[in-house]
């Protein structure tokens, strides 16, 4: 286990660019001869962190981005650690972040190109609530409170807003993988409500479609999603990727807009398409894509809720992550940056020098 760490970390890190040289030749952490020493600085967070939920069930968590300005999912050491734990009859749920047009197809896409796994079903996930804002449900702000259509039954709202969920679905299948959808459910959400979405979500091509409660009711509460998920996995999976990596790095662009996003296209400027052409020219146009781009509308409208048509995906950058293995398209007005509070917490840590505890972590 640790000759694999070591030699994933060193075969990732020795690929990263770090500068160019005057000819505009990458540069990489190879080049500069210190794949080893950055290795030996990452040796520990190539780990993955085993922890356990209330009731006992082990987790693996590591890496895990957020999905829209990253991949937004676990590792891929994570992932084979834990498949080798639990045998050639068990089972192993890995995270995609965000939507099934975010960190769902950058699973499929990416993460199954390099580890070589392929998912045997997905669990979409969705609530009543949201499919009411893609419904044209009020705008929700942190800390202000919910309107009284999220916290009342509003069937009508909630109807509208299918048509998200049927797009998302669409998403999830047209990759081979059955798709099981878990409704998790908030106290405030009624029968009718729930009836309506899983009813919706097997007209729409769901495999099956059951109502979660394990916020509630902890696993007792998810043990008919968990049956469903195990139904799932026993049948036939046609597994498949959007796009040919062999293809141009435009052309997986407009790829995922159209196929995922329902867009016509990203809109590229003449300074970008330089920018695309010289990455090409660099050797590096057969790598995947990874989107950055917001997870609050299929567009890059935050305000274009649904299901959005006719809109294209404005690129404003085009950057290269050669040490992970994708470009990273820069989509909209998206930040690179994460949410992060005014005051940073490191101000906040510091070593107790009487006992060498460390302080303000939490």
């Amino acid at each position: 286990k640790q000759w694999y760490q070591r030699r994933v970390a060193i075969t990732a890190g020795g690929k990263i660019v770090v500068a160019y040289s005057v000819d505009n030749v990458p540069v990489t952490v190879d080049d500069l001869g210190v794949a080893g020493a950055s290795t030996a600085l990452m040796r520990e967070a190539l780990k993955p962190n085993l922890m356990q939920t209330l009731e006992g069930s082990p987790v693996m968590v590591h890496a895990g981005p957020f999905a829209n300005i990253a991949h937004g999912n676990s590792s891929i050491i994570a992932d084979r650690m834990a498949l080798k734990l639990v045998g050639s009859d068990g089972y192993v749920c890995t995270e995609a972040g965000f939507g099934a047009d975010i960190g769902g197809e950058k699973f499929f896409d990416i993460k199954c190109r390099y580890s070589g796994l392929r998912p045997n079903a997905a669990v979409l996930v969705c609530t009543v609530r949201a499919l009411k804002m893609h419904g044209g449900g009020p705008n929700v702000t942190p800390g202000g409170g919910l309107a009284a259509e999220y916290k009342e039954e509003n069937l009508e709202l909630l109807c509208k807003g299918l048509v998200h969920l049927t797009k998302q679905i669409g998403n999830v299948t047209q990759f081979g993988a059955p798709c099981v959808v878990a409704i998790n459910r908030f106290h405030t959400d009624t029968e009718s409500e729930l009836e309506m979405v899983r009813k919706h979500a097997m007209k729409s091509g769901a495999f099956d479609a059951q109502v979660a409660e394990h916020w509630e009711k902890g696993g007792e509460g998810a043990v008919n999603l968990a049956h469903a998920v195990v139904n799932a996995c026993k049948t036939p999976s046609n597994f498949k990727f959007l796009y040919d990596l062999e293809q141009p790095l435009i052309s997986k662009m407009n790829i995922i807009v159209q196929k995922i996003y329902g867009g016509e296209g990203v809109e590229i400027s003449e300074e970008i398409a330089d920018k695309i052409k010289n990455l090409e020219n660099q050797g590096y146009g057969n790598l995947p894509i990874c989107m950055a781009k917001t997870h609050l509308s299929l567009s890059c409208d935050v305000s274009k809720k649904g299901v959005p048509t006719g809109f294209k995906v404005p690129i404003q950058d085009v950057r290269l992550s050669a040490g992970a293995g994708f470009v990273y398209p820069l989509a909209g007005t998206i930040s690179t940056m994460p949410g992060l509070p005014t005051r940073p917490a490191f101000y906040n840590i510091d070593v107790d020098t009487d006992t060498g505890d460390i302080t303000g972590l939490f």
